[in-house]
């Protein structure tokens, strides 16, 4: 198994271990989970360029390389959704469709079009990633990012006011009617690449 592979696999590995940490309620083991995150989705722009660079593109890696992606994100979404199951002023309180919901159709579409993407890929075809799928991919990264972080300084300088202004941004309708746009983003790339795919151009379900 070549270098960028094993950056992919150890991707997936850390995804379990990102949520339990992240979840724990320990300060300190909630800030490892910040550094974990970090890391993991360090490898996944490392393992690309190391791939592009020395000529490591393989279908496996092709395959391995977007799942271990949307593993990542989708452990991290499932750790919102059960933090806002513990602490339901997560998310504010003006949800029209639940939380739960809007993660589960992201998770079910990332998941979904990432199978048929490499299923294909797997076959020989190639792929262009749609400008949708981009912003798409972009907005849910920085998202989740950023939610880590403050629930880490949140937690890491609690009773402060830096503390107080993160939660009141957690605790927000803000941040659903973030979480609902990127669910609309999600939703909408995917509708984009069903109706690429009848015309004939292939792109890429980032």
């Amino acid at each position: 198994m070549n270098f960028p592979n094993t950056l992919s696999i150890l991707r997936i590995l850390l995804s379990p271990i990102f949520v339990w940490l992240f979840l724990s309620g320990s300060v300190t083991f909630i800030q490892l989970s910040l550094l974990i995150f970090t890391v993991a989705s360090l490898t996944d722009w490392y393992d690309g360029w190391y791939a592009r660079k020395y000529g490591f593109n393989t279908r496996w890696g092709q395959f391995l390389d977007p799942l271990a992606d949307k593993i990542l994100t989708s452990s991290a979404l499932v750790g919102f959704y059960i933090l806002n199951n513990k602490e339901p002023m997560f998310f504010g309180t003006n949800e029209f469709i639940p939380v739960g919901i809007l993660i589960v159709i992201i998770i079910i579409r990332d998941i979904t079009l990432t199978a048929v993407r490499s299923y294909k890929e797997l076959r020989g075809q190639e792929f262009r990633t749609s400008l949708i799928s981009k912003a798409k991919t972009f907005t849910q990264m920085t998202y989740i990012f950023i939610v880590i972080v403050f629930i880490t300084i949140g937690v890491t300088f609690r009773d402060s006011e830096l503390s107080n202004m993160v939660f009141a941004f957690l605790y927000s309708d803000i941040n659903y009617y973030i979480l609902f746009t990127i669910t609309l983003l999600t939703v909408l790339s995917g509708i984009a690449y069903i109706f690429e795919t009848r015309e004939g151009v292939d792109s890429t379900p980032a």
